[in-house]
């Protein structure tokens, strides 16, 4: 087993929205991909009607979700909350207490790995 934490969150676009999703996507996984060295997979996918976004995210641990958060938070988190609104939040992994209570106010439901693998 490893100390990944991976999510998947589903989101609607907000109503309007639709023409700022792919600028802000761009400059989300830009910043992300260049300053944390911990974000393994950072991945957004959009419906072929253009109302729904799912983004897919893996992390090597807590900390690099911690400092993945930091950077959402300073520099993304009201733009994003303008674009969407989400809808469901699922974490896997052994997040810790502070991770639970960083991603709580998002709506996030966690979910303990008991097996499995990843292959790379």
């Amino acid at each position: 087993m490893n100390d990944h934490i991976e999510w998947v969150l589903e989101m609607n676009i907000q109503d309007g929205m639709a023409d700022a999703v792919q600028p802000l996507v761009d400059e989300m996984v830009t910043a992300t991909k260049v300053n944390e060295a911990g974000a393994l997979a950072y991945e957004y996918h959009l419906t072929e009607d253009g109302t729904r976004c799912t983004v897919l995210e893996r992390y090597a641990d807590n900390d690099a979700v911690l400092t993945h958060l930091d950077n959402f938070g300073t520099y993304f988190a009201e733009r994003f909350l303008t674009v969407f609104a989400p809808v469901r939040f699922t974490v896997y992994g052994p997040s810790n207490d502070l991770v639970r209570a960083a991603l709580a106010p998002f709506g996030a439901t966690f979910e303990s790995r008991v097996s499995g693998f990843h292959r790379m």
